[in-house]
Order: structure tokens, then sequence, then C-alpha cells
């Protein structure tokens, strides 16, 4: 009788052996399976290359890029965002902010920006701009564009540029998100040397 009742009792420990293994295999496959979900579909971390985002962000500074937000949204004025340039040879992503949205006229002017003819207020005083580039005439958007310009509107490459242009939805990889080091979320404007 002993000996039948140590065979069970061998079973169910073999039993529950097997049943924990299968557990942390499938815990194993889970995590790995969400971080592919989460880096193909969800976070990149990028670099920022260039001082156009400054003060903003500032060169070689790491941010991480939510791509899920504009699957369900649409990028919005003063959204900082990471996009890859149209029929563009480099590898690398360009960093702007959003100030003109679909359907709308925008228009440099003096040094300042004009939405649909009305002056655009901005947050935070930015130094006039000194080449209106494209948009020293009107240029109205269709409907899956977007008008981009760095913080540092002197010295950046954005959608005054007929190299750069006009940005395409289907064009923007996602939201720049927060910057890694240091650790700090990139809000709607995140000027940096005015908190310092």
């Amino acid at each position: 009788m002993s000996i039948y009742y140590e065979m069970e009792e061998r079973e169910a420990a073999r039993k529950r052996l097997v049943r924990e293994i299968i557990i942390w295999v499938v815990e194993i496959l889970a995590v790995i399976a969400l971080s592919y979900v989460i880096v193909a579909f969800g976070l990149v971390r990028i670099s920022m290359i260039g001082d156009s985002m400054s003060p903003t962000l500032n060169d070689n500074e790491a941010i991480i890029v939510n791509k899920m937000v504009y699957r369900f949204t649409k990028p919005k004025r003063n959204d900082v965002v990471v996009f890859k340039q149209n029929g563009s040879e480099h590898s690398y992503y360009n960093v702007k902010r959003v100030i003109g949205l679909p359907g709308e006229s925008v228009q440099i002017k003096e040094g300042k920006i004009f939405i649909n003819g009305e002056e655009l207020k901005e947050e935070y005083p930015f130094e006039d701009i000194s080449n209106g580039g494209l948009a020293n005439e009107t240029v109205t958007l269709d409907s899956k564009e977007y008008f981009v310009l760095g913080d540092n509107r002197n010295a950046s490459e954005d959608s005054r540029y007929a190299n750069i242009g006009m940005v395409l939805k289907s064009d923007i990889v996602g939201k720049a998100w927060f910057r890694v080091k240091p650790f700090d979320l990139i809000s709607k404007i995140n000027v940096q040397s005015e908190e310092e």
C-alpha cells in the first residue's frame, strides 16, 4: 500500500513540475512577444542630430518616440514629431514642431508666423524668423500635410525649405515623448535654459 501511495506522490510531483515548466515557458514567450510589439509598434529610441530644436532638444540627446499615438489621433499644433524625410536617401530621422495643420494656410512675414491670415500666438518668445523660405508666400497645406519648424528658428532646416517641404502624415514616425538623459518629458515647449 505504501509503495502505491509513493508512486501516486511521485506522479503528482511530476505533473506539478511539468505544469510549472509549461507556465514558465509561456511567460517567457509572452515577455518576448510583448517586447517585440513594443519595439516594432510602440516605442523607439533615437538621438537628436543637430541643434535645430534647441533649446527644447540639443544635439546627441537621446529621446523616446511614441509610435502608437498617431495611429489613434492626429498630430496637433505644437507637437514635437519625428519623421522620415520624404524621398530622402539619408537614414536619420528629423525632429521638428508642428506649426501648420492639414487644410490651413501658412505664411511667414516680418519674422512672424501667420496661420489662415492670423498671427500665431506662441507660448514662448521664439526669435523672429529671418528667412521665411517657401513660406514668404502663402503656403496652403493639403489634407495630409503638416508644416513643421525647428525651435531654433534661424538655424533649422524645415518646411520652409524645398528639401524638407511639407511633411506627409504617412512619413510621421511618432511623437517625441521624453528625453532619456536627463530624463524629462518633452512637453508642448520645454525651454530648459529658462528653467535652469
